[in-house]
């Protein structure tokens, strides 16, 4: 078995291990009415769009989400929270340098004594849910399941539940040459991010879209080979409009980030389907270090 697919299967345990930080994470990161930015790169950019929208949905305060690639206007923010997974990103420590004093600095990572640690005031440190594929997969979950809980969600069953899951056969067997996910709300993060998978692992065409916004010019590329999944979230009237098409669609039944640990099975499957290495995906590598 390769390596990403031990950590997707990992998944639940790792989730149980970060059940025991929620107490850290709450005060670490739901301080009531703190105006926080969180930015990150690649997957840790959709962790930070899902983040966002669960902090403020939770009645924390306004909290925006931005690459940290893509400098922007500087807005009067209390916090800024670096996703990381290596802590070594060098738009990160860009980011992080560029920040005006008294700004209180948050990083959450997987390394205890990388860069972007050494430069944070705070840090909430996941080592437990590092990787050693470049193909970040029980990471950016483990992150999402600890802030719902430091939000005051109830997320306790949720490792049992993914343990099931993760146990039975992958329900979509058709090979497809086209991958959609679509996602609402905070989930849209995780359809980003579910689309990122297919992408490095398996070298596929694969898209995401806000839910209703699919309707608005994507619909026309959807054919017989086209696997559109709603990752957390239903809409009959648009599977059947999909369908229409001769498009596969799978509405998502279980929690979203069970939903998302299933992408992430189907982005292995395909990628040993077109005969590649997931844990070697091409051009790529554990984290982006600029000279």
């Amino acid at each position: 078995m390769n390596v990403t697919s031990v950590e997707i299967d990992s998944q639940p345990d790792v989730w149980r291990t970060a059940w025991e930080l929620r107490e850290e994470a709450t005060r670490v990161l739901a301080r009531p009415g703190e105006r926080m930015l969180v930015i990150g790169c690649g997957t840790s950019a959709y962790v930070a769009e899902s983040f966002a929208l669960l902090r403020e949905n939770a009645g924390l305060g306004e909290t925006d989400a931005a690459y940290a690639s893509e400098p922007r206007p500087w807005r009067p923010y209390d916090v800024v929270v670096s996703v990381t997974r290596s802590g070594t990103t060098t738009e990160i420590i860009e980011a992080m340098n560029a920040l005006p004093a008294g700004v209180r600095k948050v990083v959450i990572t997987g390394v205890a004594d990388s860069p972007c640690a050494q430069l944070a005031d705070e840090v909430l440190l996941l080592d437990f849910a590092d990787e050693k594929s470049v193909v970040q997969t029980r990471f950016p979950t483990t992150l999402l399941f600890l802030a719902r809980a430091a939000f005051g969600e109830d997320v306790s069953d949720l490792p049992d539940a993914a343990a099931a899951a993760l146990a039975e056969p992958l329900a979509v067997t058709e090979n497809f040459d086209h991958i959609v996910y679509l996602g609402r709300g905070w989930t849209y993060g995780l359809a980003q991010e579910a689309a990122l998978k297919i992408r490095e692992a398996a070298q596929a065409w694969a898209e995401s879209y806000p839910l209703l916004d699919y309707r608005h010019g994507p619909l026309a590329v959807a054919h017989e080979g086209s696997l559109v999944w709603f990752l957390g979230v239903g809409d009959d009237e648009l599977a059947r409009q999909i369908e229409a098409t001769g498009a596969v669609v799978v509405q998502g039944t279980s929690d979203p980030l069970i939903e998302l640990a299933l992408a992430q099975r189907l982005a292995v499957r395909t990628a040993e389907q077109r005969g590649l290495d997931p844990d070697s995906p091409r051009h790529l590598t554990r984290s982006i270090v600029l000279s």
